[in-house]
């Protein structure tokens, strides 16, 4: 017989599910694993320090049955003296105005709920009575999805209550989501059976929910038909699931950390709508930190997102790993995964390619450059500064400290000098190529500049040709030689 106060007992200390003082919130269904685990828990307030504070929720699907239930958790609280809240949610109204499923949506007002209750009493914990059986139902059902480690793990004993993304879109709290109250299940090591033998020893009278045998629902099916089923196969099979969230667990606590590691090597930016990553770097990453990495973003941008399937990351990898420059890759919730010449960005895939932090023209007419002067690039904290030197090195102007400096040979300044943009048709001829020249169109694909930054890359033109490429290529005829007598100087900055 397993001694289910001691087993309890055994889990709080090992996960440090209790601290002396908490107030926790006790979700109360009325069932037996709940009203055990209010039991253990009252037995135990005074070994712990702990204040306790009952909760349920009415979901208000099975009328006078699940008014019952709230009555019955009413009367025990009343009767232990213990502080209540009880209240109700329409959970099918709610499901189908969210366009949830009835099973996801119960869960999400549920763990909503008890936030809310605790939020309001003060509570640092949240327990609730999810046991040993529960924890292998669900360890089986996430593998039948599809899940990887983190699904794997199943249940923890000790988790954020953000961990599992369950409380959007009812319930946002004004306070950061690491100060949110801990969830903690105390009875996960203890057996359904147990629990029901601990109830019928200290004369507890549970409330029976017929809908836990409506096997039209996923888990139930699992319960009744499934699992004693694979229980013909091997009589262990409910040991052998716990013991794989176990291993999962510990195995995923290591990939977490060596997955930290690796997002602050890889990335590049990351901003409210777009995460983007090394593509070289991120590529050189063993395919567990690439998996790993794509879900970590995808969650990031997505943070009501409870899970990613296998074939989603799988597919999302393999274009980020061999796909050429622009190819895409869906991921749920309207993200995508985009290859860039030396990018791998996550996104919105309606959302364009994030353009970088360099000088960009925004506007389609001529910008006049004036020698010496300044020219301020349009809707952009940029600028265009044009000197005339008196004296210079010349090894330093060969090769510019800078790419957004480039250094002219001021008598070939014999026209208008111009900023804009490309034009259908622009040719160049870069320097070192013996006045052959190019199109502008390709040239700009050989130097793997970004099909979305290409129509707003800024051009030096003096008089009616192409100077310099800004940023990339000066062209033949107007740089620095041994013969240049004077010097103009182009440089971008800041306008502050």
């Amino acid at each position: 017989m397993i001694d289910v106060a001691r087993r309890v007992q055994d889990t709080i200390e090992r996960y440090d599910q209790l601290d002396p003082g908490d107030q926790v919130v006790v979700g109360v269904s009325g069932g037996p694993d709940s009203l055990c685990l209010l039991h253990v828990l009252r037995c135990l307030r005074d070994t712990y320090g702990v204040r306790l504070h009952v909760a349920h929720l009415n979901h208000g699907t099975r009328g006078r049955a699940s008014d019952a239930d709230a009555e019955s958790v009413e009367e025990v609280a009343v009767g232990w003296n213990l502080p209540v809240t009880v209240e109700r949610r329409d959970v099918p109204s709610l499901a189908d105005e969210h366009g949830l499923a009835f099973e996801e949506a119960a869960r999400r007002i549920r763990y909503a709920f008890l936030a809310q209750v605790a939020e309001r009493v003060g509570a640092e914990k949240i327990a609730v009575g999810h046991n040993a059986d529960d924890q292998a139902e669900t360890v089986l059902m996430h593998f039948l999805r599809g899940s990887g480690l983190a699904g794997l793990r199943g249940m923890l004993p000790r988790a954020p209550l953000t961990e599992y993304r369950l409380l959007e879109p009812f319930f946002r709290s004004p306070v950061p989501a690491e100060q949110l109250p801990a969830l903690i299940r105390p009875l996960l090591k203890v057996p359904r059976a147990a629990v029901e033998g601990y109830c019928y020893e200290h004369g507890l009278k549970p409330r029976f929910d017929r809908s836990n045998l409506d096997t039209t629902y996923f888990r139930n099916r699992l319960r009744h038909e499934l699992l004693p089923e694979l229980e013909t196969y091997n009589p262990n099979i409910r040991n052998i699931l716990r013991h794989t969230a176990a291993v999962a667990a510990a195995d995923y606590d290591l990939l977490v950390k060596e997955r930290d590691i690796a997002w602050r090597r890889i990335l590049r930016e990351e901003r409210e709508t777009t995460i983007v990553f090394d593509q070289a770097g991120w590529r050189a990453l063993p395919v567990a930190l690439q998996r790993s990495t794509l879900r970590q973003a995808t969650y990031r941008l997505r943070q009501s997102l409870r899970d990613v399937t296998f074939v989603h990351v799988e597919n999302a990898r393999e274009i980020a790993l061999e796909g050429e420059t622009g190819q895409q890759a869906t991921l749920p919730m309207g993200l995508a995964v985009t290859v860039g010449y030396e990018t791998i960005t996550v996104g919105d895939a309606d959302r364009p390619a994030p353009l970088p932090d360099q000088p960009l023209l925004w506007t389609d007419e001529p910008l006049p450059v004036p020698v010496p002067g300044s020219a301020p690039l349009p809707e952009t904290d940029w600028m265009l500064e044009a000197q005339l030197l008196s004296c210079w090195n010349r090894a330093r102007v060969v090769a510019p400290d800078h790419p957004w400096t480039a250094y002219v040979d001021a008598d070939t300044l014999t026209g208008p000098v111009l900023l804009r943009s490309r034009r259908p048709g622009d040719r160049f001829r870069p320097y070192g190529m013996g006045g052959h020249s190019v199109k502008v169109s390709e040239l700009m694909i050989n130097l793997k500049i970004p099909a979305a930054w290409r129509a707003r890359m800024p051009l030096l033109v003096i008089g009616n040709e192409i100077a310099w490429v800004c940023g990339y290529r000066m062209a033949e005829g107007y740089t620095v030689e041994a013969g240049t007598r004077r010097v103009a100087a182009f440089r971008f900055g800041r306008t502050t």
